[in-house]
């Protein structure tokens, strides 16, 4: 499986739980934090990820949960 986050090189600046834009991307539709495997990042940039997601989620920023609208 290839993945389309391989590519992007991360920066340390980049990964913060302001950035929305980005974190949305390791996020799912059911709003579940995306696993390594899928988004194709070493270990350390998938532990900042989460760690923002999360730091996202109880500043506000970001939802725990998608609410889908119908």
């Amino acid at each position: 499986m290839f993945s389309k986050f391989v590519n992007q090189k991360l920066q340390q600046q980049d990964l913060n739980y302001k950035n929305i834009l980005l974190l949305r991307k390791f996020i799912s539709p059911e709003g579940k934090i995306l696993p390594r495997r899928l988004t194709g990042l070493n270990t350390k940039q998938q532990r900042n990820i989460s760690k923002a997601i999360k730091n996202a989620r109880i500043m506000g920023f970001l939802p725990f949960i998608r609410i889908a609208l119908y």
